[in-house]
């Protein structure tokens, strides 16, 4: 069977497919045109095929190929830490828009790694730190660090209590918490039903750890630092609200690019307390 074979034949979308294939033979985009008549060994349209049965089981993509794309560049993910979305994008960009010079950020609940190293790559000049609770999150995101040659500060750790406490106060706090709400329909659904639950859901009303991290974040944050958190699309209100009763100032959400509350951050003024 050659390629042009396999992939009319198969069951998955064209390009979830072509992804497969590519990791199961070792092709290249365009070796897959090239050399699409030619006949495959049946080492590789076995392995594709057990890759395509994977998919069908509902298994995310990235988890198969162990790689997601994010910002540009490929971040190693495995069944421990969350596949970065096009989503939190904005939270970066948000993130960097408000870093000073030199500055400071701290990433809570790093998963993968991928919001603190794309900050670390785009914003040379600033030190980032980047904490989790999960050592195996925490391995993973390493191994980014290492492939991409960010650098940044790693700590265990819940929230704030971490096994790295420092007298550094943050320019910026961000975090992209479990904010699904627990019992949730989507939390059985599609790649969620795959990625790490304690990563998704705060087994509560979806809001615990906003309040959690809007209660700490004061304590740790330059005089005007800011705060930012993505959340759901229906928390805009709620988020606002919560770092408002914080004593956050300058409260605001930004949108995705569907039109959604995807990214609420708000200033804190210790001077004003």
């Amino acid at each position: 069977m050659t390629p042009d074979q396999w992939l009319r034949l198969n069951p998955l979308p064209k390009n979830e497919a072509r992804m497969l294939l590519q990791h199961a033979g070792g092709y290249s985009r365009i070796e897959l045109v090239t050399r699409g008549g030619d006949e495959m060994p049946d080492s590789v349209r076995q392995h594709a095929d057990m890759l395509v049965q994977r998919r069908l089981n509902g298994e995310p993509v990235a988890y198969i190929l162990g790689v997601r794309e994010f910002y540009g560049r490929r971040f190693t993910v495995n069944p421990s830490v969350l596949i970065p979305r096009p989503e939190t994008e904005h939270l970066v960009d948000a993130a960097i828009g408000r870093l000073p010079e030199c500055g400071s950020i701290w990433d809570l609940g790093t998963g993968s790694g991928a919001v603190a190293l794309t900050v670390a790559l785009e914003r040379p000049d600033a030190f980032v730190r980047a904490s989790d609770i999960s050592l195996s999150a925490l391995e993973t995101a390493r191994k980014n660090a290492a492939d991409l040659g960010a650098a940044v500060e790693f700590a265990h750790g819940s929230w704030f209590d971490t096994d790295m406490p420092s007298e550094r106060q943050w320019d910026v706090i961000v975090s992209n918490p479990p904010y699904i709400e627990n019992g949730d329909i989507h939390l059985s659904q599609g790649d969620l039903r795959f990625e790490p639950k304690n990563a998704l859901t705060d087994f509560s009303d979806g809001m615990s750890c906003i309040r959690a991290l809007a209660e700490g974040a004061p304590k740790y944050l330059v005089d005007g630092g800011f705060l930012l958190l993505e959340h759901g699309f229906n928390q805009g209100g709620a988020v606002r609200g919560v770092l408002v009763a914080h004593g956050f100032t300058e409260v605001e959400t930004l949108t995705d690019l569907a039109g959604l509350d995807r990214v609420t951050f708000g200033k804190y003024m210790k001077h004003l307390k």
